[in-house]
């Protein structure tokens, strides 16, 4: 089965940074449609590898499904009746060791437990990976806590690895950055000024391995 699913943030239908988000990436998460994106050199080429996984923020990294969709679905609602609604600390543009991405400016701990929760709570979900995927998460050199992630939840970077972010770019070489980057700042400004609150958790399918990862359902936090 090469189907996947996954547990994001994504800013309101109704925010500005949603609108803004897929005019960079170029593609829109609901309807898998194309955007215009901004007049940024090479800008289709540098955002290719996020444009699939679409604008978000990973909360439960992708996974193949075990035990069916209705039991996820059932489970995602059960977890998001008990957490709150909270304030999103504002957002900046940043380079993350080489790409550029939207970063919290500061700390969040109910984004961390969130995270945390959304991790823990669909893990019963998640088909183990294969050794290839192993091998391959295994390449970038894991640190000992992050291999012990891994081969515990599936995917390196969660809980104490863990870390909010919204991908803009594929990895860029210095003078692309010094290029990309103010351009990317100056376009997510208007949206970054502006409050925001975390009310809700999506759930993201992929039909199968290439694809695009596209919204399926929003799930209001009720706590």
């Amino acid at each position: 089965m090469t189907a996947r699913v996954a547990l994001y943030y994504a800013p309101a239908a109704s925010d500005p940074l949603t609108a803004a988000g897929a005019a960079w990436l170029g593609r829109d998460i609901v309807t898998n449609a194309p955007v215009r994106q901004p007049d940024v050199p090479d800008i289709q080429a540098i955002t290719a590898e996020p444009r699939v996984y679409g604008f978000h923020a990973t909360l439960k990294p992708p996974m193949r499904l075990i035990g069916g969709w209705r039991p996820l679905m059932s489970a995602v609602r059960e977890m998001t009746a008990g957490i709150a609604p909270f304030d999103l600390p504002r957002l900046e543009v940043a380079d993350l060791h080489g790409f550029l991405a939207l970063r919290e400016t500061s700390p969040c701990p109910p984004l961390q437990a969130l995270a945390d929760v959304c991790v823990e709570h669909l893990d019963p979900f998640r088909q183990p990976p294969g050794a290839d995927e192993l091998a391959r998460r295994r390449s970038a050199k894991l640190s000992a806590e992050q291999d012990a992630m891994l081969v515990r939840w599936g995917y390196p970077y969660v809980f104490g690895s863990w870390f909010f972010h919204m991908t803009l770019t594929r990895r860029l070489s210095q003078p692309e950055k010094a290029a990309i980057m103010p351009a990317a700042d100056a376009w997510f400004a208007p949206a970054l000024a502006l409050p925001r609150r975390v009310e809700d958790v999506c759930l993201f399918t992929q039909a199968a391995s290439g694809a695009a990862f596209t919204l399926a359902e929003r799930f209001r936090l009720r706590g």
